[in-house]
């Protein structure tokens, strides 16, 4: 699933492409919204949430939708041929006179007023690339995860009622900086404000990039601490990296840690 970073640059390309502009062709293929044309209104904006895409029009309307692990959009110019799969696959088509942006795969589309926004994403914990983050919104997170102290952490990180934001790479890599394993409980995690400051700062310097990068290197190999790396070793001690996965039935996650760096409980076999 694309973390809060890569869907805030989606979410930057479309409104790159279509704010302030009048749409000339709307087809939104979900059985819903089939008969909806938004053709002739003109994009406001299009603001991320969290993992979420508020694409918002002038006459009071947002378009929501959610990529989870498939989905994409792409931008092409007019008369560029589309690259992102099979025609089947194409959930939404919204055309300017000069680009188009089409959605692929997309699990969540919907369209509610922008007054019920909430709706959609009231539920989330406070976003890490909000622009009016602040040391409110960072106590609010540190409370969320507070709240349950026996979950491990790794599975807090991951839940987006407790901090907007924040993937398996993320939570790996954190989870690596912050000297603990990602099945440590929530209590036992000495210094949850300074993970949450790191997390924050680390969406923020990765925001703009084309690549991930935690370590400070950009060298190929060097980007990242131990996420992908279960056949290499820590960049930090050089002890091989492990793996396993984390999280409720259905829903497990490959995780990557070092057993040498991070302190605290693991699964025997990985």
């Amino acid at each position: 699933m694309p973390e809060g970073d890569t869907v805030w640059q989606t979410a930057a390309r479309l409104d790159d492409a279509l704010a302030g502009r009048e749409l000339t062709r709307c087809d939104l293929r979900v059985p819903k919204l089939a008969t909806v044309d938004l053709s002739g209104g003109v994009v406001e904006s299009v603001r991320p949430r969290g993992k979420h895409l508020l694409m918002r029009f002038g006459n009071g309307w947002t378009l929501h939708s959610h990529l989870r692990m498939e989905g994409s959009w792409r931008i092409f110019e007019s008369g560029e041929s589309w690259r992102g799969g099979p025609a089947h696959q194409i959930r939404a088509i919204l055309g300017t006179a000069a680009r188009t942006a089409v959605g692929y795969r997309l699990p969540v589309l919907e369209l509610l007023r922008t007054a019920d926004e909430q709706r959609a994403v009231g539920h989330l914990g406070p976003d890490l690339l909000d622009p009016d983050w602040d040391t409110a919104a960072a106590a609010e997170a540190v409370r969320r995860l507070s709240a349950d102290p026996a979950r491990p952490i790794g599975e807090a990180l991951l839940d987006q009622r407790d901090l907007a934001g924040i993937g398996n790479v993320y939570k790996s890599e954190l989870c690596f900086l912050s000297g603990v394993t990602p099945w440590t409980p929530v209590a036992e995690v000495t210094d949850l404000a300074r993970l949450v400051d790191r997390a924050h700062r680390l969406l923020m310097a990765n925001r703009d990039r084309p690549m991930r990068i935690t370590t400070g290197e950009t060298r190929t190999g060097r980007t990242l601490w131990v996420y992908g790396r279960r056949r290499g070793q820590c960049l930090r001690c050089g002890t091989p990296v492990r793996s396993a996965d984390q999280g409720a039935a259905g829903e497990e996650r490959v995780t990557y840690w070092c057993p040498r760096c991070q302190q605290g409980p693991s699964p025997r076999r990985s």
